[in-house]
């Protein structure tokens, strides 16, 4: 099955079932794989964002060797970390060719950053070099999380693009040296993959997660490129069960500093409000939204994707002062491989 733009726009189809986490799976050439997780603190004065990719989606090196041939994708590798809140923001983004990639079922290692999954817990160390200006985001975060989602979702007609929604509700201990800062709170695990480039079956998207007493509340608006504009709106319990919940009304939020829209979600009874705007790019934004229904107030974390923009050759252009390629990394030996 996949989701349906014309007859059943609102439904997602089955993808086949993998073992969590598979770091080891196959990327086809020209494809990609993340493993995507958010946190906010139980102070509300942090947050952060971690994305370990194999066939960097966002990336103009891998975007360029795309324009050639079907590049491998492991040699377009990297970690993204974005830390948000008191003490201003700090950013990590370095792309890393196939040398620096160890990886099995359970671990993945890209450059001096690394997730291992034992069973119950994902844990992961990193040391990254920040951007524009350089500085250190070194430490460990450790997730757990009682619910587990086994349902996965083909987003596209073909079924070549897969999102997971692995732990929608999970606990983060976060425990940095650089800088020095500890904190725990609520936190999000998901995982995409596809066959082909993002932009070959999308336009772009706008999703959001919201924790809510009940569960989570899930809302991903889809933008293909058939025409479809499909949306999933779904709640998730803390058992893991999913359920899928009718379409809400479709709302603009503010656009952007880079006049990029942003599209959400509300029921008739509830209201939402843009409470910062955390990651303004000329293709994609990630902010913090307010949402009240039944009388209780939620935070949910919200991201708009223009891949339409990303593919402009002005933003591709832009994007190497963003993220950095380091394509060499010393071996084991001691050795330096291209």
């Amino acid at each position: 099955m996949s989701l349906n733009s014309q007859s059943a726009p609102a439904h997602a189809g089955d993808a086949q079932a993998a073992s969590f986490p598979a770091f080891d799976l196959n990327v086809a050439p020209g494809g990609y794989a993340w493993w995507y997780l958010d946190a906010l603190s139980d102070d509300g004065n942090h947050g952060l964002t971690l994305i370990a990719f194999l066939g960097s989606v966002f990336s103009p090196y891998y975007a360029w060797a795309r324009r050639r041939d079907k590049p491998d994708p492991l040699d377009h590798c990297a970690v993204n970390i974005a830390l948000y809140g008191r003490g201003g923001k700090r950013w990590a983004l370095t792309e890393r060719g196939r040398s620096a990639l160890r990886r099995t079922p359970e671990s993945l290692a890209i450059g001096p950053s690394a997730l291992n999954w034992d069973g119950r817990q994902l844990t992961i160390d990193f040391d990254e070099v920040t951007v524009p200006l350089p500085g250190r985001l070194r430490g460990r975060i450790c997730l757990q999380s009682s619910t587990r989602v086994s349902r996965q979702f083909t987003l596209d007609a073909n079924g070549r693009h897969v999102w997971w929604p692995v732990a929608p509700a999970a606990r983060v201990d976060v425990a940095l040296e650089a800088p020095n800062l500890n904190w725990r709170g609520e936190a999000y695990l998901d995982h995409n993959r596809g066959a082909e480039p993002l932009e070959a079956a999308f336009l772009g998207w706008d999703w959001s997660r919201a924790a809510e007493p009940d569960g989570t509340r899930i809302l991903y608006d889809l933008r293909r490129r058939d025409g479809g504009n499909p949306c999933l709106a779904l709640q998730i319990q803390d058992s893991g069960q999913v359920h899928t919940l009718p379409e809400p009304t479709l709302t603009a939020l503010p656009s952007t500093g880079w006049r990029l829209k942003r599209w959400t979600r509300i029921e008739p009874e509830q209201t939402v409000q843009r409470i910062d705007t955390l990651e303004d790019t000329p293709f994609y934004a990630r902010s913090l939204l307010t949402t009240t229904r039944h009388g209780k107030t939620q935070i949910a974390v919200h991201e708009s994707l223009s891949m339409a923009r990303f593919q402009s050759p002005v933003v591709q252009a832009m994007l190497p002062f963003r993220m950095p390629r380091r394509a060499r990394w010393p071996q084991p030996d001691g050795n330096v491989q291209s």
